[in-house]
């Protein structure tokens, strides 16, 4: 079977850099605690597991280490008795890709654990411009799945910040008032256009857009489009619970071309292919390169 690769997939570039963080930190023998899954890939999560990082939902996952527990039990006790008794290092926490809001990064600090921020720098971005713009008078909205961690997180830089994830949701905006739009980082352009144009005709004193969407996904959902007209069938690499690969999907569906979003080959079915002769294969930005050549080198002996 012919399988041709989209010339944009895999890594961006702030998956990269948290990824290199965490074994970086790891190299070091530092303890760490990524709050949620680093990034929205199982298999990279799973390979840093097993070279050491502790994956947990909450702050109070983050067990205190023996200097701290020696503190809270003794608390009179001279600094001169506990040197040398204890670890000197408290835990580091490590700050998923996908970023958190401040109040996170407050009580991390409050906890005196070390902090490692492996956000990305256009969510940071995101974050900084939200906060601008409620300062500015501005009811800010912002387009995108409000179940996404970077959404999540974006909702503590101002306060009553409205998440648009359907024109449903512009019934609920303030009228009259001044309206600023972003979007999360890996959303479809396309829709983030459509519900701009819409909010654009309802009552607002004032319309400011951001396209705050990463130009690395724009470019990978170009890419998947120009490759759906070459080839019979698509597949689209990539975690179930990953936007910007579900997103990916769903373009490629839009295409008229019978799309399947795996994880990895081991999700592939025969039937798949049946009939076909050209495939072509994407993949999100959380899907590593070994995945993908992985697939390919399969699909290919079919």
């Amino acid at each position: 079977m012919e399988v041709i690769v989209a010339q944009k997939c895999g890594f961006c570039f702030g998956v990269e850099h948290a990824i290199n963080l965490a074994r970086q930190m790891l190299s070091e023998g530092k303890n760490v605690y990524c709050l949620g899954s680093l990034i929205h890939n199982k298999q990279v999560v799973d390979r840093l597991v097993d070279a050491g990082l502790h994956v947990v939902d909450n702050l109070d996952e983050v067990p205190m280490d023996r200097k701290q527990e020696s503190e809270a039990q003794a608390p009179e006790t001279s600094p001169e008795s506990q040197a040398g008794s204890v670890d000197e290092h408290f835990p580091t926490v490590l700050i998923r890709s996908h970023g958190c809001d401040p109040e996170l990064i407050e009580a991390i600090k409050a906890r005196e654990f070390e902090l490692a921020d492996a956000t990305c720098v256009l969510v940071k971005r995101v974050q900084k411009l939200v906060r601008q713009l409620h300062q500015q008078g501005y009811h800010v909205a912002v387009v995108g799945d409000p179940e996404h961690p970077e959404v999540q997180g974006v909702l503590g830089y101002a306060p009553d910040i409205f998440v648009l994830a359907s024109e449903k949701d512009l019934e609920r905006l303030p009228k009259f008032g001044r309206l600023a739009i972003v979007s999360q980082t890996t959303h479809s352009i396309k829709d983030f256009e459509r519900i701009v144009a819409l909010a654009q005709k309802c009552y607002f004193q004032e319309v400011k857009v951001h396209n705050t969407i990463c130009h690395e996904t724009t470019r990978r959902q170009a890419s998947a489009i120009e490759l759906c007209s070459q080839v019979q069938v698509m597949f689209v690499l990539g975690s179930h619970n990953s936007a910007n690969t579900s997103e990916l999907a769903q373009i490629c569906r839009q295409q008229n071309v019978d799309t399947y979003h795996l994880q990895n080959f081991s999700e592939f079915k025969p039937q798949y292919v049946e009939g076909k002769e050209i495939a072509g294969v994407t993949a999100g930005a959380s899907t590593p390169d070994w995945i993908i050549q992985e697939f390919v080198d399969e699909l290919e002996k079919i």
